[in-house]
């Protein structure tokens, strides 16, 4: 049976993932790409003032068995309905995402390399490591523009949430890693490596 094959991509929030990503899509199209971000739980008691109050740098704010059952599915080759997530309200949407299967997955997001049964269906493992004081800064950033959020309640997060996560769920998990991509999207070397390794898989049979 044909199978396809997973490229997980992880790293801190703000490391540079999608940027890789983007990069890769402007040379390699025919991929599919699955956000782990859409497979948040829900959590729709938050706001601005108690934005601590869950926990999403943490391997159970997702939804690791359908994040698993849809993973395995693609790989082989059957299509999902992915879900998607309002960060703004903190909420599963109702509308899904018909996902057809590929011969290539691109699976990105923070913690893609924490449970053992996900991280088993991924063939290769590339972990992207940029310094905490960019990758604050760029979080900072898009939490304002893209998810309505204040300066005081994505300090407040970060400080009592994210930078103790990264470091106690994230970090750990570039053991694991097949490749470091260090400065994220802007290390041309590295991916030029991995664009030509991901045109061999998508020119196979």
């Amino acid at each position: 049976m044909e199978e396809a094959r997973i490229i997980g991509i992880c790293g801190g929030s703000g490391s540079g993932k999608t940027t890789i990503v983007r990069k890769i899509s402007e040379l390699v199209s025919d991929f599919v790409f699955i956000p782990q971000d859409n497979y948040y739980k829900s959590a729709e008691y938050l706001s601005n003032s108690n934005i601590t109050a869950f926990n999403f740098d943490h391997p159970e704010a997702f939804d690791n068995e359908l994040m698993h059952q849809q993973l395995h599915q693609l790989k082989t080759m059957q299509p999902i309905e992915m879900p998607t997530y309002d960060f703004v309200h903190h909420r599963r949407a109702e509308q899904t995402i018909k996902v057809n299967p590929r011969k290539l997955i691109i699976f990105e997001g923070i913690m893609v390399f924490s449970d053992p049964a996900i991280r088993n269906l991924i063939d290769l493992k590339i972990y992207v490591d940029t310094p905490d004081d960019i990758r604050f800064i760029r979080r900072l950033s898009r939490d304002i523009k893209e998810r309505g959020r204040t300066v005081d309640s994505v300090i407040d997060q970060y400080l009592n949430v994210v930078r103790p996560g990264h470091f106690q769920f994230i970090e750990p998990t570039k053991q694991y890693a097949d490749m470091i991509i260090p400065e994220g999207g802007v290390n041309e070397n590295s991916l030029n490596v991995l664009v030509s390794f991901i045109k061999t898989i998508v020119s196979e049979g």
